[in-house]
This record gives structure tokens, sequence and C-alpha cells, in this order.
């Protein structure tokens, strides 16, 4: 605790989505493998990309930013809620967007 005490003071501390990530995972290996994962999907996509997805019978797009996603003139900070506010329920977004294969992780 002390050394991660003098690193804050020095360095700063945890930005707001480091601990939400830390805190929503059950363990911190959990949270590295997450931290990866999303970074993995993000960092391949590069500001300007549009990716396009029919639901319910109406094609969406959405535009990828340095700092999130732009959908029907908002900005959401990942995929994921990009992803409810299309269909109202939780997705992963990459898997939504059809940037992950539902058989990924048992490939792995």
């Amino acid at each position: 605790m002390l050394a991660y005490q003098l690193q804050a003071d020095h360095f700063g501390d945890l930005d707001d989505k480091s601990r939400q990530l830390l805190d929503g995972a059950p363990t911190p290996e959990a949270a590295g493998k997450r931290a990866i994962e999303k970074s993995a999907v993000v960092g391949m996509l590069s500001s300007g990309t549009v990716l396009s997805r029919e639901w319910n019978g109406r094609m969406h797009r959405v535009t990828t930013l340095a700092d999130g996603f732009t959908w029907n003139g908002k900005t959401y900070p990942s995929l994921s809620q990009v992803a409810f506010a299309i269909t109202g329920t939780r997705w992963n977004g990459p898997r939504f967007f059809g940037l992950r294969d539902k058989t990924a992780k048992t490939r792995s």
C-alpha cells in the first residue's frame, strides 16, 4: 500500500476508466485480460472508420473518433454503449458490429 501511495503521489492516481475496469473485475488478472481485449479491438480502428450494422430492418452507421464513437449525432465512449442505444439491450459492442467472433474465446 505504501509503495502504491508513493507512486500515486508522484505520478498521479488511476484515471476513472482504469478504476472502473479494476472495480468491475473479479480479479486483477481478469481486469488485465479485459484491458488487453478492449485495447486490441479499439486499437485496430482508426479515426474515421465507419462500422455498419443492420438491426430490425434499419442500417446503422457508427463512426470511430479519436476518443469514442458517434452514432445519430451523439458521441459514446464505447461500442457497447452504442449497441445498447441501438437495441435497448446489453451487447458486447465489438461482437454486435462483427469485430469479434463468438468463437474467438474458444480458439485461444
